[in-house]
């Protein structure tokens, strides 16, 4: 039927749709014939490409010939680079791409020879964000919405037995008031919207009697655990018929479930008659006896359901073959998550769909790839952010047993500049996209959650964060609750939810409740207080919301791979600028898990993210538009601290890593080492020494004290015993000789300051106190940062810890030289007054900063000599009036 067409197509790789063998020479015969009835044919390479938007290019004489070659999937930008010192990525300032616009691709395909009526598709998985399409100059139709699959009925336009021109006009414009784009989610959001056909494109041919291509973008069939019980299954399946024949139709709809042996689980046949140019559904209930069901990572069997078309002869004409998995969710707001009536605890990770090396336009592998990391990582679980994701990540999920929250990409905001009211076409937009998600990935197993909304609680509460607050703030709870109503009535099977960001802050409005189950988006230890602020946060929540089931749908920290820290608790990261070390990353992801994991009646844990990811409005860490916040680099290649914490963790892959291995530099010659191990003992050796083993450490995290770092070269070995045998890791650290026995410290800093002359550690051997700054720095604006006078180096002057605190410094017996660097931030003289001692002997008696600088903002430093007769120098700083403050110490032999 299509043979000749088909073996002589060099443009793409046949895909035909096949169906797994059945008993019965009849049944496989018929088979067969369902095999040849559909075709489809990737179209991959071929295109051309330019960036515009040139008169006449979708007519078929339009000379092209000046165009950029390209394969698709393609994507006209390219978003996000490290900083060259960094190392990391193929990106740089020069190849990054923000073109918003419209891009053309056009390509020649031979027409498939076809029977008599048969019918030829075009089917986009996905153009972003709004597309046109003409073949031969006929227009077939436009999609909105730059994440879903869209199919146009391509046979009218075809040219029998001649080449044909495909021509599609892509727009990604930024949706502003009166653009193109203008209603057409998403809006804003923490990430960019690529332009492209930057997913597969393909040809499908199908008789004219045929399972319906043109609901959503869906298989047309539609499968369902409607009971488990034991022993048995009830799976519902309704397939949608179309009838482009020009006659009555009549036939039968053979469904059935083939297990992974090929035997026919349960199987059901249903007889039809279909008037012309109708679409009709077709349901039929399968029994399944002693099912095996689909039980996430823990067993992820599937069957395949084959739907097969008969026509009123007998023949097989059309076909539609998918995985399945017989399973139940549920959501209960004490006991959590559960999958077939059995609780699951689910811990994972959000996930972007873009990779530095391709951006958008993720290849197969590229998918596998991340998909490979974030299992090996351990996690259960994905949330597919902040839109619909492929097919092929669904398709590893459903193998590999990961269960999946889907969402669309209501992202913040759903008005225009003063508007109230989302407009019709933008509530119209949200529905077809809803629709799209949930027809499109309906018989996947591992998609358990239905997302209808991320944080648009967030715009009202942050209007600065959408530009000029409006007069009047729009309220989001319209909108969600008509598209909750809609997911419910489209699939009462699996429970809807939504991300909120500000539960609890009083600008925001109360939006839990309008989804069957809620969860936040909350960054303590980030945006809000410290790490163990989240568990008496959701408590809250609980407390307030006992029937609503909740979960927390992002938590992290920034984690740059270029700076380091010497202790995370010695200051407040830089949400918003460089200074977002990798340990401080880790450190908040160890404080914050094991609240987690105490609260059994979370339905679920999503970290933020499985990887740094492009976003342009971000300036932060070592790169240049990147969201730090990932545990693997943007291009996949470094696994960030943070990840082995949570391999430890989750995993049961034998892990043993050693922290800070990108700290190779140490500011201390004393320093604490911490090892990620999952083994029953870990033993650490330092330069071939041991220094003892750990066994069944908290929270999988192992740490060694004030180890004493040699001149020179350090190596360090962390060695863990497994029941299988050993498992090692081993970095190398360098001190420098002027480091050795030296301590200088930046107060207030998780960052140590640069001195040219000398290297300074972050903020470390302290009790009590808090960090700060004279700086000033707000998100979105440029610090405030005062000048300092009397200082050689103002940015370590400028940091500095404050209240009644001490340090205890192991130098080491000795008599040493402690420099004290003070600056009064903003009183005036007699306002703070302080006392300092050294190893219990006073120092400074009374001492007022401002008086003895004449003012605030200005350097004052003094010095005094003490024995630390038992290897520790302890400085107190004792608040007589106000509080006392320091911004450096220096603790240095003396010679």
């Amino acid at each position: 039927m299509k043979a000749n067409w088909l073996a002589g197509l060099a443009i793409g790789a046949l895909l035909a749709v096949t169906a797994q063998a059945r008993d019965g020479g009849a049944a496989a015969a018929a088979t067969q014939a369902g095999a040849e009835a559909r075709t489809a044919v990737v179209l991959a390479d071929g295109w051309r490409f330019i960036q515009g938007d040139p008169a006449g290019a979708a007519q078929p004489a339009f000379d092209d010939a000046a165009w950029q070659p390209v394969r698709v999937p393609h994507t006209w930008n390219r978003i996000g680079y490290y900083e060259p010192r960094v190392g990391v990525g193929p990106n740089t300032a020069g190849t990054v791409a923000k073109y918003q616009g419209v891009g053309w691709y056009r390509l020649r395909f031979p027409s498939p020879a076809r029977a008599s009526g048969e019918k030829v598709w075009l089917e986009f998985d996905a153009a972003s964000r709004i597309a046109e399409v003409w073949v031969n100059g006929v227009r077939l139709g436009s999609h909105a919405g730059g994440f879903s699959r869209f199919r146009f009925d391509a046979t009218p336009a075809l040219r029998p037995g001649a080449s044909n021109i495909v021509a599609v006009r892509v727009d990604n414009s930024a949706p502003v008031a009166g653009s193109a784009t203008a209603d057409v989610l998403p809006l804003s959001g923490d990430f960019f919207v690529r332009g492209g056909l930057y997913r597969p494109v393909r040809v499908i041919v199908t008789n004219p009697l045929h399972i319906d291509l043109l609901d959503h973008g869906g298989p047309g069939v539609y499968a369902t655990t409607t009971s488990i019980s034991a022993g048995a299954a009830q799976v519902r399946v309704r397939t949608r018929l179309a009838n482009d024949t020009g006659r009555v139709a009549n036939g039968a709809v053979v469904a059935r479930l083939v297990d992974a042996q090929g035997r026919v689980a349960a199987q059901a046949r249903a007889v039809f008659r279909l008037p012309v140019a109708q679409v009709s559904e077709q349901q039929q209930d399968l029994a399944v006896a002693r099912p095996h069901l689909w039980q996430g990572t823990a067993d992820p069997y599937l069957y395949r359901l084959i739907v097969d078309v008969v026509d009123g002869r007998g023949r097989v004409v059309d076909t539609v073959a998918q995985p399945f998995g017989i399973r139940q969710v549920s959501i209960d707001p004490q006991r959590g998550f559960l999958l077939n009536g059995k609780v699951l605890a689910l811990h994972g990770v959000g996930l972007h769909q873009d990779t530095e090396t391709s951006d958008w336009a993720m290849s197969e592998a590229d998918i596998a790839r991340t998909f490979a990391t974030i299992r090996d990582m351990g996690a259960n679980t994905i949330r597919l952010t902040h839109y619909q994701h492929g097919e092929t990540i669904h398709t590893l999920a459903d193998r590999y047993g990961l269960v999946l929250w889907d969402e669309i990409p209501l992202v913040t905001q759903w008005t225009q500049g003063e508007a109230i009211n989302p407009t019709t076409a933008l509530v119209g937009n949200a529905q077809q996209q809803l629709a799209e998600l949930i027809r499109q990935n309906f018989n996947h197993p591992a998609v358990a959650f239905w997302g209808v909304a991320n944080e648009v609680d967030f715009g009202p509460n942050r209007p600065d964060f959408l530009g000029k607050p409006p007069a009047a703030i729009a309220d989001p709870k319209a909108l969600v609750r008509l598209l909750d109503q809609q997911a419910r009535q489209d699939d009462p099977s699996r429970p809807t939810v939504m991300a909120a960001c500000c539960q609890g802050d009083p600008a925001a409005p109360d939006i839990v409740g309008l989804t069957q189950a809620t969860a936040v988006n909350r960054y303590y230890g980030w945006y809000y207080g410290k790490p163990a602020g989240i568990g008496p946060y959701l408590d809250g929540l609980r407390a307030k919301y006992p029937h609503q089931p909740l979960a927390l749908s992002e938590y992290g920290a920034g984690g740059a791979l270029t700076y380091q820290t010497d202790d995370p608790a010695g200051g407040p990261a830089d949400i918003a600028g460089p200074r977002q070390p990798e340990g401080y990353q880790a450190w908040v992801h160890e404080q914050t898990w094991p609240l987690l994991r105490d609260r059994p009646w979370l339905f679920g844990t999503w970290l933020w993210n499985a990887f740094d990811f492009g976003s342009t409005v971000r300036r932060e860490g070592d790169s240049v538009d990147v969201n730090t916040k990932g545990l693997v680099t943007y291009d996949g290649t470094i696994r960030k601290d943070a990840f082995y914490y949570y391999r430890a963790n989750w995993s049961a892959a034998l892990t043993v890593h050693i922290t800070g291995r990108r700290y190779t530099q140490r500011a201390y010659p004393v320093t604490d080492v911490r090892v990620y191990s999952n083994a029953p003992r870990t033993e650490l050796a330092l330069n071939g020494r041991s220094l003892g083993g750990k066994t069944d450490c908290p929270n999988r995290v192992c740490v060694w004290s004030g180890v004493a770092l040699a001149a020179g070269t350090n190596v360090l070995t962390a060695t863990g015993q497994f029941a299988t045998g050993a498992v090692a890791d081993r970095i190398e650290w360098q001190l420098a000789g002027a480091q050795a026995g030296a301590f200088r410290i930046d107060a207030g800093a998780l960052v140590a300051a640069h001195a040219p002359n000398a290297v300074f550690g972050s903020d470390a051997f302290f009790s009590g106190g808090t960090a700060r700054s004279v700086d000033v720095f707000a998100r979105g604006r440029a610090p405030v940062r005062p000048d300092i006078a009397g200082t050689r180096n103002r940015d370590l002057a400028a940091t500095f810890r404050a209240g009644a605190f001490s340090y205890r410094i192991p130098t080491g017996p000795g008599t040493f030289t402690v420099s004290l660097t003070f600056v009064e931030p903003a009183e005036q003289p007699g306002s703070r007054i302080f006392d300092v001692a050294a190893n219990g002997q006073a120092m400074l008696k009374g001492f007022d900063i401002a008086g003895a600088a004449g003012g605030p903002l200005t350097e004052v430093t003094r010095s005094f000599p003490v024995t630390a007769t038992d290897g520790v120098v302890t400085i107190d700083f004792v608040p007589v009036k106000g509080e006392a403050v320091v911004s450096a110490i220096t603790v240095l032999p003396r010679r």
